[in-house]
This record gives C-alpha cells, structure tokens and sequence, in this order.
C-alpha cells in the first residue's frame, strides 16, 4: 500500500499517542475526525496498522539490566523451536534468527545481574544451545518503536 503525507502523519501520531481520539489526530493533520477514523479504518484494513499497544518502561517498572544474548545452537535448530522455549521466558522480550555466526539472537530484561545470570543461566542450559554470548547495554541511545516511512 502506497502511503500519502497524511496517512504518514496520522500514523507518526498515533506512534506518538495511540490513545489519540481523531479530533485530536485531524487537528494535527488539518482533517476532520470522520477523514481521519476513515483512514485509520483503512490503513487497518491493509494491515499497515496492526493493533493498538501500550508502551512500558522496564527500567521504571524494576527491570534494570538489559543485555542481547546470542545463541549458538549445537544443531541446526529449527526458529519455531528456539521461538517456542524463549516464549517461556518472560524476561526474553524479542527474538530473531540472525545472519553471521549466531543463530538467534534475543533481546532480554531482568530485575538486576544476579537475575540476568539465573536467566543467562537456564538458557544456557536448553538442549539445543551450544554456547551464549551476552552484550549488556550500558544506556539505550535510541529507541524507535514504529518505523514510519
């Protein structure tokens, strides 16, 4: 789908704010709230729009230390099962399969160090997993949680 300036601007809004009511998102974008809900209906429609979610801070909710682990696994490893065992961990907030060395890389939060080395610790120990490497990420610099093109 061929997006326009508005429907950009709508979106970066809503990236913003999705709790936006249209009058205020057409305020932003000089259209009226129905021009605006029809848009928003249609970019749902075509999928550009998944869903409506919340943002949560896990530093200001007690999660401190964030590190991306890569897996090595001992065989070739199948994504929906490394997708099915890092489901199981609350702390494991995205993963991926990866090009380069690694085969899957997750994205971790925990409470403190000691809770990241039990976490680190466990997956380690997953059948599947041959050895870890762990980057700690000292200060986020940026974060973008929708791409807006």
């Amino acid at each position: 789908m061929q997006l326009d300036e508005v429907d950009r601007r709508i979106l970066q809004v809503l990236s913003e704010d999705g709790r936006a009511s249209y009058g205020a998102i057409g305020a932003e974008v000089n259209l009226s709230a129905p021009a605006v809900k029809r848009r928003v209906d249609r970019l749902r429609e075509r999928g550009v729009i998944t869903g409506f979610t919340i943002g949560v801070d896990a530093a200001a909710s007690g999660w401190t230390t964030e590190a991306y682990v890569e897996l090595f696994c001992n065989r070739r490893t199948a994504g929906a099962e490394i997708l099915r065992r890092a489901e199981t961990y609350p702390e494991v907030v995205e993963a991926f399969t990866v090009t380069g060395d690694a085969d899957a890389l997750l994205h971790v939060f925990a409470a403190d160090m000691q809770h990241f080395e039990r976490v680190l610790s466990e997956i380690s120990a997953e059948p599947f997993v041959a050895r870890t490497r762990s980057v700690l990420v000292l200060s986020p610099l940026l974060r973008r949680n929708n791409l807006i093109m």
